[in-house]
């Protein structure tokens, strides 16, 4: 018998697994992939946002789910104990802006080869390749023979991303022991759309506007930062963002295309491009406000025809014109799928595990750590720091032996 089983060889169940054996736990750690950190190791576009240089209460207010359940964890292992941690396992950071913190090296496979080697260093034994067939209180089922173990850790993330094997195991082990499992669905993902004019903005990044998410006629979401037009709809951070905010169903996006500018001031900048170019057709007059492929939609919302003279443009005309460009509306017909989430949004009962040592209430030995919990946060670091820190709650309680202490 080992003393602690740990299932899943990600972010969570590398830190909760090198953290036990740190303390003096025999840990055994089941990975289905080949390579610890599949998923870890593309985060980010591959640079990983491993944390938020924020004080732990700033933690709790970017989750969107049960940000409570996550404060005793996150104060006894905060952003700085988190940075300083990656600090001694070699991996030099550095903070850009919004205070999201990257490896220097913009390598997020410099993270997991760090949290692989601090498992190895601390006497971890690994199986990779191997899928936990059935888990639960005493042991782990692999290959059709269980192992025994005193404490068994389920870290087998969400359901995003299941190319990186999140196949949703975690989910059918808590339901197997009792665990109630909330409704699952992707978050951080792009937005879709079916306007036709989405196409033709494919590939087209915005920089510095605000978008407001409406759903069932009340605001979801309002924020600032930059975005990208794809083939389907939207992304970037601020829609990733806004994706966790959304109800399901239909939305509406209105997109600030110059937040800096009052209605006034933007009437008066494009009378002064009237002026300029009085004698251009409509679509080429606003080469100097917007981008072109965003013209046609712009003119389109406000009325205006593109052939149409500039000069010709009423004032009514020119008022929907603003606007349009102060709130260019775009119809979300739904979101991404899993294939394209960086988190999976539901999961294990908060109300069913103990905050401070991530231990099952209802199946004691069992812990849940990671995306297998209802837990998540917007975009910013967030959600590794959830992960770094469930995992390293569990296995410091399984680690000092106070399994079930509060």
């Amino acid at each position: 018998m080992t003393d602690v089983i740990v299932i899943g060889g990600g972010a969570s169940g590398m830190v909760c697994a090198g953290r036990a054996a740190e303390l003096g736990a025999e840990v055994l750690l089941i990975e289905r992939n080949a390579l610890l950190g599949r998923k870890l190791r593309i985060t980010g576009k591959g640079r990983c946002n491993i944390a938020n240089n924020c004080p732990p209460e700033t933690v709790v207010a970017n989750c969107v789910s049960n940000g409570s359940f996550l404060n005793s964890a996150i104060r006894r292992f905060p952003p700085s104990e988190i940075m300083a941690f990656f600090e001694r396992l070699g991996v030099p950071l550095k903070t850009e802006r919004g205070n999201r913190v990257f490896p220097a090296s913009d390598r997020a496979s410099d993270v997991a080869d760090a949290l692989a080697g601090y498992c190895r260093a601390n006497g971890v034994r690994i199986m990779t390749d191997t899928r936990a067939a059935d888990a639960r209180p005493g042991g782990v089922t692999v290959g059709g023979r269980m192992i025994p173990s005193r404490a068994v850790v389920v870290a087998a993330g969400g359901r995003s991303y299941p190319a990186t094997g999140s196949s949703g195991d975690g989910y059918r082990f808590a339901k197997s022991v009792g665990h109630t499992v909330s409704r699952l669905s992707p978050s951080l993902v792009p937005l879709l759309s079916d306007d036709a004019w989405i196409a033709d903005a494919e590939g087209l990044s915005l920089r510095n506007v605000r978008v407001s998410l409406r759903s069932g006629g009340r605001e979801a979401y309002s924020g600032f930062g930059e975005m990208l037009f794809t083939a389907k709809g939207v992304s970037g951070p601020i829609i990733l963002t806004a994706s966790a905010h959304m109800p399901d169903g239909a939305a509406e996006l209105f997109i600030d295309l110059k937040p800096a500018l009052t209605p006034e001031a933007l009437d008066a900048r494009a009378l002064r491009d009237f002026g300029l170019y009085k004698n251009k057709t409509a679509a080429n007059a606003l080469t100097d406000l917007l981008p072109a492929r965003l013209i046609p939609a712009v003119l389109g919302q406000a009325g205006i025809a593109s052939e149409r003279r500039i000069n010709g443009v009423t004032r009514a005309e020119r008022s929907a014109l603003v606007a349009a460009l102060k709130g260019l509306r775009v119809s979300v017909s739904g979101k991404a799928g899993f294939d394209e989430a960086i988190i999976t949004r539901g999961g294990v009962s908060a109300n069913e595990v103990n905050p401070r040592a991530m231990e099952s209430k209802i199946a004691p030995g069992m812990y849940f750590v990671g995306e297998t919990l209802d837990l998540d946060a917007v975009t910013g670091g967030f959600n590794l720091m959830i992960a770094f820190a469930t995992g390293w709650a569990a296995g410091e309680a399984i680690g000092r032996g106070i399994v079930g202490g509060v």
